[in-house]
């Protein structure tokens, strides 16, 4: 797995990975043209949208119903240290869900790959070639 990285002006950097290209900018606060989300606004929402598949899945592999489903992930910070410290996912299940499936909408939504990658962290090397 490759991802391809440009950078095509301004605070503006670019991913490019398999045939889409997710592209990021700074806000106008770091001296970017806001015109796209920031990288960390990416990562955060990347967290978010795994579980969010897990939680579809689990609903449509048992045929569920998922309208009026949503779901807000809250993060708490440590302000001195700019770092999160906890991140808590609210999922709200559609009307008449049912009760025996409660916990396994959790436990499936607790096997998130980009979850289990944070906890089980990957090492980074850097490579100036």
């Amino acid at each position: 797995m490759s991802v391809q990285v440009s950078f095509p002006g301004g605070k503006k950097v670019d991913a490019r990975i398999g045939g889409f290209v997710i592209r990021s900018d700074q806000s106008e606060r770091f001296g970017g043209e806001a015109s796209a989300p920031e990288p960390f606004d990416l990562f955060l929402s990347s967290i978010a949208c795994c579980a969010g598949i897990y939680a579809l899945n689990f609903c449509q592999s048992r045929e569920l119903s998922t309208q009026g489903m949503t779901m807000v992930m809250d993060c708490e910070r440590d302000e001195a240290k700019k770092l999160v410290t906890r991140m808590t996912l609210r999922l709200r299940l559609p009307e008449g869900f049912p009760e025996r499936y409660r916990g396994g909408i959790v436990r499936a939504m607790e096997l998130c790959t980009v979850k289990r990658n944070i906890k089980e962290a990957p090492e980074f090397t850097v490579d100036l070639v």
